[in-house]
């Protein structure tokens, strides 16, 4: 999947000589964190967050500075060393720059305009969807040795079941190197005699494990 297909392409934006009260009152008017600054040709040149404004306020209990500060324009708080993203650029991809840089958005530029944004809330809300964690399920980890071939001979046994198959999540087992886990969602909600095939099959079902079920 790639970034155009999840960015936000409405962008909320404000150049760099409005005011941070503009930020403030637009932030909490949209219910948006993270504000890009362009310039009149629709480039990026910085970026504000709710923080950035938090921490360049004074405290309202000094009301007069509190005022005069909300006056003081965009270009003065903003960063401008922002890190950014293009529109056919990975999903995968721009998730670990916003894990590895800890930052909560990515302006997303095209020719050098501003023509998207890809917030945290973005990402899980696509991690969701992907996994079909938000439509009815139930959902199976097998560990199985790390080797080829694994994953169709789980598929094998679903198929047998007529069961099908959301979405399948692959990862390594922390414990144990020559180990890996397969997550998969299934489109029912009774997946008991599924997992007993599993297990019959020589499987090792993590989850769910029923009391009482062959192990």
């Amino acid at each position: 999947m790639i970034v155009e297909e999840i960015m936000k392409k409405d962008v909320i934006s404000l150049f760099e000589n409005d005011s941070i009260a503009d930020a403030i009152r637009l932030m909490g008017e949209k219910k948006i964190r993270h504000l890009p600054i362009i310039n009149i040709e629709q480039h990026l040149v910085g970026l504000v967050t709710d923080r950035d404004i938090r921490d360049a306020t004074p405290s309202i209990f000094e009301t007069e500075k509190f005022k005069a500060g909300l006056q003081n324009p965009l270009k003065m708080i903003m960063k401008t060393d922002v890190i950014t993203g293009h529109p056919l650029d990975f999903v995968e991809e721009i998730s670990a720059i916003i894990y590895e840089h800890r930052i909560g958005c990515l302006p997303i530029i095209n020719n050098k305009k501003l023509i998207g944004i890809v917030t945290e809330t973005d990402l899980l809300r696509t991690l969701v969807e992907l996994t079909g964690a938000h439509q009815p399920g139930s959902q199976i980890e097998v560990r199985v040795p790390n080797k080829t071939g694994m994953l169709h001979e789980i598929s094998s046994v679903i198929r047998n079941k007529n069961a099908n198959i959301q979405s399948v999540l692959v990862y390594p087992d922390k414990s144990d190197e020559k180990y890996k886990i397969i997550v998969i969602r299934l489109q029912t909600m009774n997946p008991l005699s599924l997992i007993e095939d599993l297990k019959n099959a020589g499987l090792q079902v993590l989850w769910p494990n029923y009391p009482g079920m062959s192990s």
